[in-house]
């Protein structure tokens, strides 16, 4: 009977490292315009309205805009970053962030995005209608930035 209890022990520390080490990302908004609110949704929810969030486990389709006022629910006419952060299971399946322009969505303020904690350096800024780093059609795979490392994090910043 000690050997199942010690088992036992052992096998729910274990869980709870496990647990303790998991999957976490965090997102940081800064909002450098004077204006507006800046928001993280995902599956419809807002996750933030400004500062730092803490995500446990994967983050999976999340969009972030400056509402000014003439922004849909989603962004809609203003200039939108999108991001999927997680953890790689295979080769290119990690995280994954672009700035898109594609209507209805529109060049409304400066924006820009750069990854923290792991791909330092890796991120794009779009400062104008006609910026080359966005999204302008589905077709422009070319502009996602991608970092396949564990528990990367990510700034987006409106008015840089």
């Amino acid at each position: 009977m000690p050997t199942f209890r010690f088992f036992t022990a052992a096998v729910v520390s274990a869980f709870t490292f496990v647990a303790v080490q998991g999957e976490q990302h965090t997102v940081a908004l800064v909002n450098n315009c004077g204006h507006g609110t800046p928001l993280l949704k995902a599956n419809g929810q807002t996750l933030s309205t400004g500062g730092s969030v803490t995500i446990s486990g994967p983050l999976v389709a999340a969009i972030a805009f400056l509402q000014t006022g003439g922004c849909g629910d989603n962004g809609e006419g203003c200039t939108l970053v999108e991001t999927t952060l997680q953890n790689p299971t295979s080769p290119g399946s990690g995280s994954s962030t672009d700035i898109s322009l594609i209507s209805p969505h529109s060049f409304s303020v400066t924006s820009g995005f750069g990854y923290f904690d792991e791909c330092d350096g890796a991120g794009a800024d779009c400062t104008s209608a006609d910026c080359g780093t966005a999204f302008h059609q589905s077709t422009d795979t070319g502009i996602q930035v991608a970092c396949q490392s564990n528990d990367v994090s990510l700034a987006i910043t409106f008015c840089d």
